[in-house]
C-alpha cells in the first residue's frame, strides 16, 4: 500500500532541539512512542507517555550506554515487512511494529572539529543509530525515516497536512535523505582514520547543493556542492554564477595572503589579478590597484582586506564590476552599493583556505596539499653580488605572492607594492615578460626602478637581460635550473640583484 498509518515510533536523538512539537503531534495522533536514555526522559519531561526500549528487549542500557537499541525486538520491528510470514514471526516472538523511526545521530563532526581527544572523539562514533538509519531506509515500503534533525521539518509538515499517515513517495525520499546521511557519516569517519596514512583512497561528501544558472557557459549545467554561508555574508546582487565562483575563490586566495597587513585591493579577471595595490588608506589601495588594468577592471572581481568605507565605495561605484568582497561595510558605503541590484556584496568571514584541493580530470581525480607556502625576508637567498634594499626587498615580496596566484608560465613587474605589469598564462617566460613589459607601458607606468618576479626558474638569462633593458634593478624567483649560474652572472655584470626562494609556485 502506498498510504501508511503511523501506528508507533522508535526516537533515538542526540540533539533535541525541534523534537518536542514533533513528538506532540504524534502523541495528539494517538502514536505509540519507544525512546531510550536523554532522548525518553526528554518526552517524559514534556508530561507525554513514552514506552522505554528496555521494557521491550528485557536488557538495560550497557556498556555506558555503547548497546541500548541493538536487539531482535528493534531491529525485527523495523526491518519487517508487513506481510503474512514477517507478522507472524513478529507475534511468535512478541515484537512490536515501529512505523517511524526518528534518529539524530552523536556529532561526529563537531567533535573532531573541536578536540584533538582521540578517546572523545571515538566514542562519538555512532553505532545504534547509524544501524536503525539504515535499517529504516531499507524498509521505507512499510517504514518511514527521519535520519537527522535536518529533516525533521518536513516531518512536522507532513503531520500537520496529512496527520500520521505517510505516502510511498515520502517515504522514499526520506530513505535517499538517510543513505545520504549515513554516507556522508561513514565518509567522516574513514578520513579521521585516514589522517597521515600512507593509503590514499578519496572520500568526499558535501552535503549542502545549490544549482547555479549554468555552468561555464550557458549549455553546460553547473551545482555547487557546499555552504558559501560559511564563508560569506551575501548582502545584495543576482545569484552567483559558476564563473563568478571560480573567481572569487581565486580572490579569496590572493587577499588571504594581504589580510593581515595594510590597506590591499586587488581586482581578478578570469581568476587573475590584474589590478593589486598595498596603500596607507584604502582607498589609495584601490585607486592603485585599478590603476594597473582599468580596461581588464570592467566587470571583475574587486576584494579588499579593510572595511568598505563611504570614499571608496564612492569611487567604486563609478566602475562596473561582477562582485565586490570586504571584511565589513560601512553603513552609508553599504547603502550606496546596494542601489545597484546585479552587483554581487560579500562580507568575508573569513580567509579560509583549505589544506588540500582537488580536481576532477579524465577518469579520475587529482588531490594534493594547496600552496600555503608564502614566502618572507628570511627566506629570500642572495646569490649576486649587489643585495637588494629594504624597499626592493618589500616590493620582490609583494611581487612573488602576486606570481603565486597568476597562471603559469608568469612574469609580474611591481614597484612601490603595486602590480604595474604582469604576463601570465604563457607558453614561454619570455612571452609572460614581454607582455608583463606591454601591460606597463600601455597603463603608464614606468619600468625603471621595479622589480621582477617569476613563478619558476629561468632556464636561460635571457629574462634578466631582457629585464634589465626595461630598468629592473632586482629580481626574485626560486632558482633550481641547471643554468642558473648565467643568470647570476649577468646581473653581477649589470649590478642588478638576485634572490632565490627555492620554491616554485606553478599554477596551472
Amino acid at each position: 500500500m502506498s498510504m501508511k498509518k503511523i501506528k508507533s515510533a522508535l526516537v533515538s536523538v542526540f540533539t533535541k532541539d525541534g523534537l518536542a512539537p514533533i513528538v506532540s503531534k504524534l502523541h495528539e495522533q494517538g502514536v505509540v512512542l519507544y525512546s531510550t536514555g536523554g532522548t525518553q526522559k526528554f518526552i517524559e519531561a514534556l508530561g507525554i507517555p513514552v514506552q522505554s526500549v528496555e521494557s521491550v528487549t528485557s536488557y538495560p542500557s550497557i556498556l555506558d550506554g555503547r548497546v541500548k537499541t541493538l536487539h531482535p525486538k528493534v531491529f525485527g520491528g523495523i526491518l519487517a515487512r508487513r506481510e503474512a510470514a514477517h507478522l507472524d514471526t513478529l507475534n511468535e516472538y512478541n515484537i512490536p511494529e515501529y512505523d517511524l523511526v526518528i534518529v539524530d545521530l552523536y556529532p561526529f563532526e563537531d567533535t573532531v572539529a573541536n578536540t584533538d581527544e582521540e578517546a572523545a572523539i571515538i566514542e562519538k562514533i555512532d553505532i545504534g543509530g547509524i544501524s536503525l538509519i539504515r535499517a529504516a531506509a531499507k524498509n521505507f515500503r512499510d517504514v518511514l525515516v527521519v535520519p537527522s534533525r535536518d529533516a525533521y521539518g518536513k516531518l512536522l509538515d507532513m503531520l500537520e497536512t496529512n496527520g500520521a499517515v505517510s505516502d510511498l513517495a515520502i517515504r522514499k525520499e526520506m530513505a535517499r535523505h538517510a543513505f545520504m546521511v549515513s554516507s556522508h557519516y561513514d565518509t567522516a569517519i574513514f578520513n579521521y582514520f585516514s589522517q597521515n596514512t600512507e593509503e590514499h583512497c578519496f572520500k568526499q561528501s558535501i552535503h549542502q547543493s545549490q544549482e547555479l544558472r549554468y555552468g561555464e557557459n550557458p549549455h553546460q549545467k553547473g551545482v555547487f556542492y557546499g555552504q558559501l554561508e560559511e564563508v560569506f555574508d551575501i548582502l545584495g546582487g543576482k545569484a552567483i554564477s559558476y564563473n563568478n565562483l571560480v573567481d572569487i575563490d581565486a580572490a579569496v586566495g590572493l587577499m588571504a595572503e594581504f589580510k593581515d597587513g595594510d590597506p590591499a585591493f586587488a581586482v581578478l579577471k578570469h581568476t587573475n589579478a590584474c589590478g593589486m595595490a598595498i596603500r596607507p588608506t584604502l582607498l589609495e589601495a584601490w585607486k592603485a590597484a585599478l590603476a594597473g588594468d582599468n580596461i581588464s577592471a570592467f566587470g571583475g572581481i574587486l576584494i579588499c582586506n579593510r572595511p568598505m568605507d563611504l570614499a571608496t565605495a564612492e569611487e567604486i561605484n563609478k566602475l562596473f564590476y561582477e562582485v565586490l568582497i570586504a571584511p565589513d561595510f560601512e553603513a552609508d558605503a553599504l547603502e550606496l552599493l546596494s542601489k545597484k541590484k546585479k552587483r554581487i556584496l560579500l562580507r568575508i568571514k573569513d580567509f579560509y583556505r583549505p589544506q588540500h584541493s582537488f580536481k576532477s580530470l579524465l577518469n579520475g581525480v587529482i588531490e594534493q596539499d594547496t600552496d600555503l607556502k608564502t614566502e618572507v625576508a628570511a627566506d629570500l637567498k642572495v646569490v649576486t653580488k649587489v643585495s637588494p634594499e629594504q624597499s626592493q626587498i618589500e616590493d620582490l615580496l609583494f611581487a612573488n605572492i602576486c606570481g603565486k596566484h597568476l597562471k603559469s608560465n608568469t612574469i609580474v613587474l611591481a614597484k612601490n607594492r603595486q602590480l604595474i605589469g604582469m604576463g601570465c598564462g604563457q607558453t614561454s617566460r619570455v612571452d609572460a615578460l614581454n607582455q608583463a613589459v606591454a601591460k606597463a607601458r600601455q597603463f603608464g607606468f614606468e619600468t625603471e626602478g621595479a622589480v621582477m618576479a617569476s613563478d619558476a626558474f629561468f632556464p636561460f638569462p635571457d629574462c634578466v637581460e631582457i629585464g634589465h633593458k626595461h630598468g629592473i634593478r632586482a629580481v626574485i624567483q626560486p632558482g633550481g635550473s641547471i643554468k642558473d649560474q648565467l643568470s647570476i652572472d649577468f646581473c653581477d655584470a649589470n649590478g642588478m640583484a638576485m634572490v632565490f626562494t627555492g620554491t616554485r609556485h606553478f599554477k596551472h
